[in-house]
């Protein structure tokens, strides 16, 4: 089965600091493409969305750049504030510029934020209104808390596909499911939004998480969602704080091995080529 890896980092300390690893030190190095190329190859990753990771004007350009070059990165989901009263005129240079066409998404770190209420505010709403005639999605970087923010901003932009990155980042250590669960089902209600299948072993216990920590979460994403709406992605390097890159394959396709064909060829690779309109 080939695999569309429908969510990772790529970032060189050299060129800009990644403040947030601060306190990660496994991840205060730089991380370049020749260093997932490998593994991902392994695993049977033929394609891959390069996804940004902090709020620079410049990342965005430079990671476009690099799909240009790139036989791997077949999309890049990058940022540039929504909110602001230029939106529009900074995401049509971003699609005429250098690399354009390979620009799938726009996100932004509102998992940072202190609730979700920048998802609904009104220069918000507004340049996710004027995101949706483009065809970009407009990934969804949240806190379990902030759930409910993006059930509304998905009502309230019908036209604009959104993806939930990493389930919503469920309280998987804990081994809480409520109220995130029934804040899920709420969210795929909306046939708008789609839902990535990742970064669950850093939501567990990342020394000593085992596949059946993770199971009932990717159960209620799939059911709710449907394999349809739902796609594989590695989070990797950040993942690499709990598992390896093969580790992360495998237990995605553990926790999908109940499925029909057609449906793990969905979670694996049609979603994303479907909602990010993939080459």
């Amino acid at each position: 089965m080939r695999i569309v890896d429908a969510h990772h980092h790529l970032w060189d300390l050299a060129v800009r600091d990644q403040a947030w690893t601060a306190d990660l030190p496994a991840l205060r190095r730089s991380f370049h493409l020749s260093d997932l190329a490998p593994p991902a190859a392994a695993a049977g990753v033929t394609a891959t969305v390069l996804v940004q990771t902090i709020h620079a004007v410049d990342e965005t350009p430079e990671m476009l750049a690099l799909a240009e070059t790139s036989d791997l990165v077949a999309g890049v989901v990058g940022w540039t504030d929504v909110t602001e009263p230029n939106f529009g005129e900074r995401l049509a240079e971003l699609l005429s510029g250098a690399g354009g066409r390979w620009l799938v998404g726009i996100r932004h770190q509102v998992q940072e934020l202190p609730d979700g209420a920048w998802l609904t505010g009104t220069e918000t709403l507004r340049g996710l209104r004027q995101l949706a005639p483009t065809g970009l999605a407009f990934d969804l970087i949240v806190r379990a808390d902030q759930l409910p923010a993006c059930v509304a901003a998905a009502r309230a932009v019908p036209e604009l596909s959104f993806v939930l990155d990493h389930l919503g980042k469920p309280p998987i250590a804990a081994g809480e499911l409520e109220p995130w669960a029934s804040d899920i089902r709420t969210l795929a209600e909306s046939p708008n939004v789609s839902c990535k299948l990742s970064g669950m072993v850093t939501e567990a216990d990342p020394e000593h998480w085992k596949l059946a920590d993770l199971r009932p979460y990717a159960e209620v994403v799939l059911e709710a969602f449907g394999p349809g709406r739902v796609m594989f992605g590695s989070d990797w390097p950040v993942s690499t704080l709990a598992a390896d890159y093969a580790q992360v394959v495998d237990t995605a396709k553990e926790l999908t091995a109940g499925l029909s064909e057609s449906e793990r060829e969905a979670v694996f690779g049609g979603t994303a080529i479907k909602v990010y309109g993939l080459e």
